[in-house]
């Protein structure tokens, strides 16, 4: 079906906030070419074990099936890998995923070596071999967890716990927007959940900021996943202007008010910092440590 497009030199002459935005950062699946050619290993021993007779059938079979587990593990352990390494604050990943990966992708080549010649030795060859070649082009998984000295880890599992739930609203956003076929609504949206994962990404920062951004995530994203909901089901079956300026007034405000927040929880960490700075500094030169003052630490005085 044809969409509409818009922007500000089309016929109507409107331009969506999200344009005057600039452009959004792209989310890039880490998931690369290489990753995905892992899976053609599994369909390459399943054909040519179709001709070995029914012991090498099975150990062609089994050999694919242990190559099509690996490919998919690898997958997964790039994106946790990803998302380690997007964030400032991160456990490691609680499966290692890639390392599993490595192990079963020799396991898969040592079968198929099996079903070939049926030497045990070579066979073991080769699955080492496999091994240590898929580590090096994929590496291991994180093995420590980032930026977690002195973070309260029962607080940081409810704000990943939050986020988890955050992300799955934005889904179900991008879902039910699709119903209204235009690619501008789309865009605005996103925009919007942009904005949202700026607040997401500054709480897995610094936990403490929950509380303080709990209606936010909660009761306002939720009223957002709704709100898109019934309009998209208005909007495809009307095409209501009024309907599509309400919710496009109602996206304005709800992400200014995100972002206002999040610019706020920012400020009172550096309110934070800079306390504890004035306490310390106070502390020492009781014990008779004297430091030399920021020229802003001297306009305060």
């Amino acid at each position: 079906m044809a969409q509409r497009f818009g922007g500000k030199y089309s016929p109507d002459g409107s331009d969506s906030s999200a344009a005057q935005r600039g452009p959004q950062r792209p989310r890039v699946d880490p998931v690369g070419a290489r990753a995905n050619l892992m899976f053609v290993p599994a369909a390459v021993v399943l054909f040519a074990s179709l001709a070995s007779g029914a012991a090498g059938l099975a150990l062609g079979a089994g050999s694919a099936a242990i190559l099509a587990l690996s490919a998919w593990l690898l997958r997964d352990g790039l994106r946790a890998e990803a998302a380690y390494k997007e964030r400032k604050i991160a456990r490691r990943p609680g499966i290692p995923r890639k390392i599993f990966s490595s192990v079963l992708a020799g396991v898969g080549i040592a079968l198929a070596a099996l079903s070939g010649d049926g030497s045990v030795i070579a066979a073991v060859l080769y699955g080492a071999v496999t091994t240590g070649l898929h580590v090096a082009a994929f590496g291991v998984d994180p093995l420590r967890d980032k930026g977690m000295e002195g973070i309260d880890t029962f607080q940081q599992d409810r704000v990943a716990r939050t986020v988890r739930e955050a992300e799955a609203l934005l889904a179900q956003m991008s879902d039910a927007i699709l119903r209204a076929r235009d690619r501008r609504l789309e865009g605005r949206v996103a925009s919007f959940q942009t904005t949202v994962r700026d607040m997401l990404r500054t709480l897995e920062d610094d936990p403490r900021d929950l509380s303080a951004a709990r209606r936010y995530t909660g009761v306002y994203l939720m009223g957002a996943r709704d709100a898109t909901i019934r309009f998209a089901d208005l909007y495809s079956r009307s095409q209501d202007e009024a309907a599509r300026a309400d919710y496009l007034a109602l996206l304005d405000d709800l992400e200014e008010n995100f972002a206002a927040k999040t610019q706020k929880l920012l400020q009172n960490d550096q309110g934070a910092l800079e306390v504890e700075i004035s306490v310390l500094r106070d502390r020492l030169e009781r014990e008779g440590v004297h430091l030399p003052r920021t020229s802003k630490s001297q306009e305060d005085i």
